[in-house]
């Protein structure tokens, strides 16, 4: 089969499920993958012949692109920060939102000597990110699931970045197992009643652990973290940073709950589809 025939088969299928021009890229990215061909690559090659095994390939992630499946899990890996991390149906797929916040944090915290917490840490891909771009920055990183962590290690690995990971459900942690300068999480927020207003592929195919929390305690997560913080900290040392990524619809309650535990210098900030995405806070005098 040539490249151009399946192209046509490729974007016939997909049409009652994707916008033409969502379905163009996600067969570009295929070919990146599959073949290494770039978007003037593939413009140029229409002609490429698909070999047996190549155009097994093609079928296969055409048939899961059918099923909804999301295209960094077909590949098995999704770009973050200038990096590809591996992804697997046991971790958040890394998205541009979260970006934004490393990009906050390194911003902040650029050519300092810092010590960092990432809590609920999936694919490594704050964690990672902030070490790579932060060289003189120590960083652990925590996560309830042994997979997401083997996945976690193995992103740091090859992207060479020194984590210390460990096996921790924060909910049931008493401290935060060390002094750290800067903590930051992006913790389960999606709210049970908001499950309609997802796609397939986020609710079929992604962890439910790192997505959902009860209606009754949305700010579960952030209120045991911002409360491990604040329990932990003596006003003889210094200044406590915390990030978290954030559910939009909860920004006012979140720096309410944030106001009352004695943090200042709240800052949100909106993400770049306009949404409050971010929230920073502090606790002790800078």
């Amino acid at each position: 089969m040539l490249l151009q025939e399946f192209k046509k088969q490729f974007l016939l299928t997909l049409t009652s499920l994707y916008e033409n021009n969502e379905a163009q890229e996600l067969f570009y990215l295929i070919c990146e993958d599959y073949l290494r061909f770039s978007k003037v690559d593939v413009a140029l090659n229409f002609d490429y012949v698909l070999d047996t095994e190549k155009k097994r390939l093609f079928e296969n992630a055409l048939f899961q692109l059918q099923q909804q499946q999301p295209i960094q899990q077909i590949l098995g890996e999704a770009y973050f920060y200038g990096n590809a991390f591996k992804v697997t149906k046991d971790t958040l797929i890394p998205r541009p939102e979260t970006e934004e916040l490393v990009d906050w944090i390194v911003t902040d915290h650029k050519d300092k000597n810092v010590s960092i917490l990432d809590i609920g840490t999936g694919t490594g891909c704050i964690a990672i990110s902030l070490k790579t771009n932060l060289i003189n920055s120590k960083v652990c990183a925590l996560d309830f699931s042994e997979k997401a962590l083997t996945i976690a290690k193995l992103n740091s690995e090859k992207i060479g970045a020194s984590i210390i990971f460990k096996k921790q459900d924060i909910l049931t942690q008493e401290n935060l197992l060390g002094d750290f300068d800067i903590i930051v999480s992006n913790p389960p927020y999606v709210r049970e009643l908001e499950k309609k207003e997802m796609s397939t592929n986020v609710l079929d195919f992604e962890p439910v652990s790192a997505l959902f929390v009860s209606d009754n305690d949305p700010l579960i997560f952030y209120r045991k973290i911002a409360k491990l913080i604040v329990d932990s900290y003596t006003n003889t040392q210094k200044p406590r940073f915390l990030y978290f990524e954030i559910n939009e619809y909860l920004s006012e309650s979140l720096i309410q709950m944030l106001s009352k535990m004695k943090y200042h210098s709240i800052e949100l900030r909106k993400d770049f589809r306009g949404k409050p995405r971010m929230i920073k806070a502090v606790i002790g005098k800078p």
